[in-house]
């Protein structure tokens, strides 16, 4: 029965062909049970077939079936055709071209719906009736044609209202996936910021070690075994951030190790950061100004990448004997923080650009994790020499 069902779907045109054939078989019915005579035979022969045509192709063509099933009626009328069975062609169509059909032949076809019945009425009044009981019966005769375009036109709300959701659900799924994307390509710069901060400046520790090892290898052996020692720590360092951030991109897999990556690093381990940079041969001047107190979690972050960032700047570009200041300032409602050296410094545009390696990790990325927490950065040379990097970090309370 299914099969059945999707087949007639597939094939409208030919069923509404077979209808058309049933509407003809009983217009011929119709004319040999009359017995017609003169022009009501030649109206019989044109009227039927066209109107049987007008149910064939109806879907095909709406409105050129709505006008030809108005000259048929014209001609019904003219040669004193009267009302048969095929006048339920008119019916079907007005449904039709209410349902599919353009607004303008919509509104033809209520037109003429409302007009056939008085028109028939007038054409052929019942000698038996007065005038007010043809009226009413026109009226009845009315009824039909308005439903049936009444039907025609709710259909064609329904299928627009369906595919207004279909559209409607169409542009979602393309808004989602464009979220998915923005939210992947927000993803990627996040870790990508990570990888940079983590990787410049634990390996830039681990080369001025290592050429200081190289350096007092022969004259000062425990020098160069505390600088190995040095490149040791700072590389389990950068093991364990770097498992971190593994882990983000490796949640669920089986094996992962779940808790066992390390958590991202605040400002509580400024100092151990600090103390690793002087490790290194700079010397660094840190202060804590004002009251401690819990932060949030993407300010702790961001305040500790962009005072590793600037002193891995610092180290590449100060040059020798060069010294740097780190403050840390405890506001009401926000986190100043101070990071300035007294070396020679470099070209704002190589710090802009992202260091030497010219990537776009340098001062766009702390503008970057400054922006996201609604801060403000300033940076720049100073007088007299050195480098300067001011950020102001808005708190919120901590949760």
């Amino acid at each position: 029965m299914q099969r059945l069902y999707d087949f007639l779907r597939r094939h409208p045109t030919g069923v509404d062909s077979f209808w058309a054939v049933v509407l003809l078989g009983m217009g011929a019915m119709f004319v040999a049970g009359k017995g017609l005579k003169g022009s009501e035979v030649l109206g019989a022969f044109v009227t039927i077939p066209a109107l049987c045509l007008v149910v064939a192709l109806r879907r095909r063509a709406p409105e050129a079936m709505l006008l030809l099933a108005i000259v048929a009626g014209a001609v019904q009328l003219a040669m004193n055709f009267r009302i048969n069975t095929a006048d339920l062609a008119m019916l079907v169509i007005v449904y039709t071209v209410a349902a599919v059909g353009a607004r303008w032949a919509s509104r033809l076809a209520l037109v003429g719906g409302l007009a056939a019945p008085a028109l028939a009425n007038i054409r052929w009044p019942d000698d038996y009736s007065t005038g007010w009981q043809n009226l009413v019966a026109a009226f009845f005769l009315t009824v039909p044609f308005v439903l049936a375009w009444v039907l025609g036109d709710s259909l064609r709300t329904r299928r627009a209202y369906y595919a207004q959701l279909e559209e409607r659900a169409a542009r979602l799924e393309k808004e989602r996936e464009a979220q998915s994307k923005v939210a992947v390509a927000a993803e990627r710069a996040r870790i990508a910021r990570e990888l940079h901060d983590v990787v410049a400046h634990n390996v830039s520790v681990m080369v001025v070690q290592a050429d200081g090892a190289a350096y007092v290898l022969d004259t000062a052996p425990d020098q160069a075994k505390q600088a190995l020692e040095t490149i040791s720590g700072t590389g389990r360092q950068a093991l364990a951030e770097m498992r971190r951030l593994l882990g983000v991109l490796r949640t669920g897999e089986p094996g992962d190790g779940g808790g066992e990556y390390v958590p991202q690093p605040d400002v509580g381990q400024l100092d151990d950061l600090i103390e690793q940079v002087r490790g290194a041969g700079l010397t660094v001047d840190f202060r804590v100004e004002g009251s401690p107190r819990p932060l949030p979690s993407g300010v702790e972050l961001t305040a500790y990448r962009i005072v590793q960032e600037a002193l891995t700047n610092t180290r590449k570009h100060g040059g020798p004997d060069v010294g740097a200041t780190v403050r840390l300032t405890y506001g009401e409602a926000e986190l100043d923080l101070l990071v300035e050296d007294d070396g020679r410094g470099a070209q704002q545009e190589l710090y802009e650009a992202g260091g030497a390696d010219g990537l776009g990790h340098g001062l766009i990325g702390m503008r970057e994790r400054v922006g996201m927490v609604g801060g403000r950065l300033d940076a720049g040379p100073r007088p007299g020499g050195g480098f300067r990097i001011s950020a102001v970090l808005p708190l919120k309370t901590a949760s």
